[in-house]
């Protein structure tokens, strides 16, 4: 019997920042280095432990609306201006998770300017000098060489914008070695897990649930392509595991696993999310790889193991024939097995940018066709067939509740757009 589930929320929250750092190696850790500098600073200034527990979420996750590579590149000049509101895109995403409300206030105003910042809180104000010292810190070179003249861009800007007592503070804390150190070690993630008290904070089933909704969403609405589909996995894996038997708390973790399935393709590039036309070999290649990144990015998170190889062996084969590990029938287990005939329905289902989704006789034909070729297994695929209306209304249903969610996302974009201009 699956047991209830006790996920650490820091663990969560380092996986998926260093996921949204996948698009490029010279942004790696990046978010990780402005968490560690932001609750450093709030150490010294002596803040209340919610503050730095804040603090320390906030910068962990504070470029989680940046959604392509140009915005991510953009952020490291130092004199940023925020035109594509990727604060605002993250606060829209970080508030649908209600553990996060606190900490979707602080992003959205992390780039405010401190002369500008009337009613803006000093968390807000502390991420911003954070992500300005990240930025500036070279972490391909040897970093006490670089401590100096950091400092004195911090100390330039004092008062106009940065706060005065945040940059006294950091000036204080920027002269001790290990604060360098720290900041560019590879070995961040564990550098915050032994150094910093964390308020331990788990989340059962349920809140994995919203969470995974959440980062659901953050995937899904890069591109309008994509907007519906992993709601449409998510269902079809849940329906399935209902009539095969699973309990209500293995369906419950087969939904979690659908909305997180596609968890690695935050590493591939938009244009290619976005092609209108059929992918090159190389392109192809480029999106294989979502699946391996969706189990990297969950595989460190112990109590995730059986949602992982749900959510991330959803492309292997029977046979042996799929990606990105090869596994075949005695590695894949039934979970593995619902969401790969799930993933395959949902996407024959769905209307795609070079063709209409495929009616009932081409669907069915796909499937049997793929359970005969030993790729899915024929079972799971038969549950479907006798039960193809109630599948096909299902996933015309999670279209809907996700299109009015997409629909919601591009209105508050458009409007944010409207008035930062």
């Amino acid at each position: 019997m699956i047991r209830e589930l006790h996920v650490s929320l820091f663990d969560l929250i380092i996986s998926s920042s260093q996921a949204f750092e996948l698009l490029n190696p010279d942004i790696s850790n990046h978010q990780l280095q402005v968490a560690y500098i932001a609750y450093a600073i709030g150490t010294e200034m002596e803040l209340t432990s919610e503050q730095k527990h804040n603090l320390l979420l906030a910068g962990a996750l504070h470029d989680i609306g940046a959604f392509s590579l140009k915005e991510r590149l953009q952020i490291k000049n130092f004199d940023y201006v925020d035109e594509h509101n990727h604060t605002e895109f993250g606060y829209y995403v970080l508030k649908m998770f209600k553990p996060f409300s606190k900490v979707a206030e602080i992003v959205r105003d992390h780039h405010c300017v401190w002369k500008h910042s009337v009613g803006v809180g000093l968390e807000s104000q502390i991420i911003h000098l954070a992500d300005r010292v990240a930025i500036l810190l070279n972490i391909k070179e040897y970093t006490l060489p670089q401590a100096e003249n950091i400092r004195k861009k911090i100390q330039q800007f004092s008062g106009t914008t940065f706060n005065p007592k945040i940059v006294n503070a950091f000036m204080h804390l920027s002269q001790k070695e290990y604060f360098w150190f720290d900041i560019a070690s590879p070995s961040l993630s564990i550098l915050l897990k032994q150094r910093i008290p964390l308020n331990i904070v788990e989340l059962n089933s349920d809140e994995l649930l919203d969470f995974s909704h959440m980062i659901k969403v953050l995937i899904d609405f890069r591109s309008e392509h994509t907007a519906t589909h992993s709601s449409r996995v998510a269902l079809t894996a849940k329906q399935l595991a209902d009539f095969i038997g699973f309990s209500k708390r293995e369906s419950q973790f087969m939904e979690i696993a659908g909305n997180l399935h596609d968890f690695g393709k935050i590493a591939i590039p938009l244009e290619i999310l976005n092609k209108p036309e059929k992918l090159t070999t190389k392109e192809f290649d480029i999106m294989r790889s979502h699946a391996y990144y969706t189990y990297t990015i969950l595989e460190p998170i112990s109590e995730l193991n059986l949602i992982t190889t749900w959510a991330a062996f959803h492309h292997e084969r029977l046979d042996g024939n799929g990606y990105p590990f090869h596994h075949n029938a005695h590695n894949l287990t039934l979970g593995s097995r619902i969401m790969a005939v799930a993933d395959i329905f949902a996407a024959v289902v769905e209307d795609r940018v070079y063709r209409k989704g495929f009616d009932r006789d081409k669907i069915l034909k796909i499937l049997h066709s793929a359970a005969n070729n030993y790729s899915i297994d024929a079972d799971i695929a038969n549950v479907i067939e006798k039960n193809f209306d109630l599948f096909h209304s299902l996933c015309l249903n999670a279209d809907k509740s996700a299109l009015e969610e997409y629909n919601k996302f591009i209105s508050f974009k458009q409007n944010t757009q409207h008035i930062s201009t």
